[in-house]
């Protein structure tokens, strides 16, 4: 019920909206990612291992921000997205939580030991859960769009 308040909070905020899908913009939040994704490796070489955490998780973050631009879903919020992810597409969301903890220690604390290895593992963490995403967002439908959309608009009424 509390995940459902949010949502239903930030609609009121004008950060969810259910939108015409578009592959064209879906499109392009896959090209960031794989942006993100790229960068965070030529960092982690350069052993900037900070920033490296940051780009991992917008890798990640982007993809799903293109599965919900594919599925008609305008959410301006990182928590609800997540929330989304696992509320209405039934997909585990662990993965990109961890990387958002993650990425907020690192971003915003000074307080915090990281290892290259800690970062080479979150990297292995993020190309799976990609994988999984851009595999799932390969086989939705327009008819699964229109279920997803119908389930979301339930959800925020």
């Amino acid at each position: 019920m509390k995940k459902i308040n949010f949502l239903k909070k930030i609609e009121k905020e004008n950060k969810l909206a259910i939108v015409e899908p578009s592959e064209e913009i879906k499109q392009s939040y896959i090209n960031k990612s794989e942006s993100n994704l790229i960068s965070a490796k030529i960092l982690l070489d350069n052993n900037r291992l900070e920033e490296t955490v940051s780009l991992v998780y917008y890798s990640m973050y982007n993809l799903l921000t293109a599965l919900l631009f594919k599925t008609g879903i305008k959410c301006e919020n990182h928590s609800a997205s997540i929330i989304l992810l696992k509320e209405l597409f039934l997909i585990d969301n662990s993965e990109i939580s961890f990387a958002k903890e993650e990425r907020i220690d690192k971003q915003y604390y000074t307080d915090f030991r990281i290892t290259k290895d800690e970062v080479i593992d979150l990297i292995e963490i993020a190309e799976t859960f990609n994988k999984k995403l851009f595999d799932f967002i390969s086989k939705v439908t327009n008819e699964s769009i229109e279920k997803y959309k119908v389930q979301l608009k339930n959800v925020l009424n």
